[in-house]
């Protein structure tokens, strides 16, 4: 009888092994590498030898010889980004615990032995978990959920350092836009307020004329302290995103920003795109399809949660009489007495109907960030095209007259130099509105894809409180 239960176990477990899941050859980064090269055409690496860790190092140093676009500092991050590694190594372990629930229970073998006067007795047990053997199919369907889920958070946060990286180089090159400005207008003043001192000696200039001047030197060299501490700050931040160090500290990167589109994008169905492509709300629907199918396992389960079944063979020495063998089985199940499983079922009932708001309020949050993303890129674009279209260039025009009519002695120095503090102010605002359109665009793709700053708590609270219900059903 132990004999066929035994074997019974082992058709049954090997019938459970026949549709268990075996580890992929990438560790399931076929989705994060076609979905980065869908959204951002971008290429990504999981680095797990030292083969392919001297091919991203070439592909490395091959972007770096080159001035820095914004395309190369992201695909920089994306190789060698150590911290953006890590969340692929996470992918790889969510791999090992999908094998690990696609695989049936270990039976369990069991020997004894006791002895006494003379008689000794010996018991050989084998127990199967039927339950986990033929719930295996659910479980294993609801891992797969959780892989596809844990791929898309490896692809979120693909998608996140990407759009980080972006805006940390417009930082940096519009910064060091701003210093090179900066630093001309520093020349000027000082100059004009050595002037204004000498002038002031001859008596030809008052002293409040003399302390404007001055003021405004003074002013400049703050400004541009100012200046060259965000910028040495942003390009630490892009060394840090992009994963360099050392010699690869020395990174070079245009003089300025690239100028503006001939013409802004039109997206009249955004609201639709972000709900269809966001990598987020991917995520919680699958997150209430496993929540779903789990919420079904617990209610087919909510009276039984345990029944092993054992296989006994005894063998009985006895010194009055001839040895003898026994054989028989042992199930074992769990009687709901108390606890008829209402409280897991209401568990799960409840976290779906978490998962369900949360992804409804996801929906409703994405369509508003996607409308909203829009407006402040045509508005951005709009304001930035502006000051191309019609500040600067008026404001070249007034230069070059005053220009004229100093040297015609039409107007004093003082008012040149009071044009120039003009035209200053209106290039620094220039610079800051392109660097708001490039922001705004690099938002704009991020309200559309996903890769924003994370969601509050709502999504991982929700995962963590799924396992306590689907783990029970173990």
């Amino acid at each position: 009888m132990t004999h066929y239960l035994a074997r019974g176990l082992l058709v049954f477990a090997a019938f459970g092994l026949s549709g268990c899941m075996a580890f992929s050859p990438d560790a399931g980064m076929t989705t994060v590498s076609d979905l980065a090269s869908r959204t951002i055409n971008k290429d990504v690496a999981f680095v797990r030898s030292a083969e392919g860790a001297a091919v991203v190092e070439a592909r490395v140093r091959q972007l770096l010889a080159r001035t820095l676009g914004a395309d190369a500092a992201v695909q920089i991050a994306l190789l060698n980004n150590k911290g953006l590694q890590a969340t692929y190594n996470e992918l790889a372990l969510a791999e090992t615990e999908l094998v690990e629930q696609s695989l049936p229970p270990n039976p369990v073998f069991s020997i004894s032995r006791i002895t006494g006067n003379g008689a000794s007795e010996i018991e050989r047990q084998v127990v199967g978990d039927i339950l986990a053997l033929a719930t295996l199919p659910f479980r294993s369907e609801i891992a797969r959920d959780r892989f596809r889920q844990a791929q898309l958070r490896a692809a979120l946060a693909t998608l996140r350092l990407a759009a980080d990286v972006r805006r940390a180089y417009v930082r940096t090159v519009a910064g060091n836009e701003m210093v090179a400005l900066l630093t001309d207008a520093k020349a000027t003043a000082e100059s004009t307020a050595q002037l204004a001192v000498k002038l002031g000696e001859t008596g030809s200039l008052n002293k409040l004329d003399q302390a404007r001047e001055q003021v405004f030197y003074a002013e400049t060299t703050a400004d541009l302290a100012t200046a060259r501490q965000s910028a040495t700050s942003a390009r630490e931040k892009l060394a840090r995103l992009m994963g360099l160090w050392d010699d690869g500290l020395d990174f070079r990167l245009p003089n300025q920003l690239p100028p503006l589109p001939r013409r802004p994008q039109s997206l009249p169905g955004i609201e639709a795109d972000a709900v269809a492509h966001r990598v987020d709300l991917q995520i919680a629907r699958l997150e209430l399809t496993a929540l779903a199918k789990s919420l079904n396992l617990t209610e087919a389960t909510r009276f039984v949660t345990l029944l092993d079944l054992a296989g006994i063979s005894r063998r009985t020495q006895d010194p009055e009489g001839p040895p003898f063998r026994e054989r028989g089985f042992d199930v074992q199940f769990q009687i709901p007495i108390f606890d008829g499983g209402e409280v897991r079922v209401r568990q799960a009932a409840e976290t779906y109907n978490l998962a369900f708001n949360r992804l409804t309020e996801r929906a409703v949050n994405v369509r508003s960030e996607a409308r909203d993303a829009y407006r402040v890129y045509r508005s951005s674009y709009d304001i930035a095209s502006h000051y191309q279209r019609e500040i600067i260039p008026l404001r070249k025009i007034i230069t070059e007259e005053m220009q004229l009519r100093f040297s015609s002695m039409q107007v004093d120095i003082f008012a040149l130099l009071t044009e120039a503090r003009q035209r200053l102010a209106s290039l620094r605002g220039a610079i800051d509105a392109k660097q708001k359109f490039f922001l705004a665009q690099s938002d704009l793709q991020t309200a559309v894809n996903g890769g924003g700053a994370p969601a509050s708590g709502g999504e991982n609270s929700t995962t963590i409180a799924a396992a306590a219900p689907a783990d029970g059903d173990h």
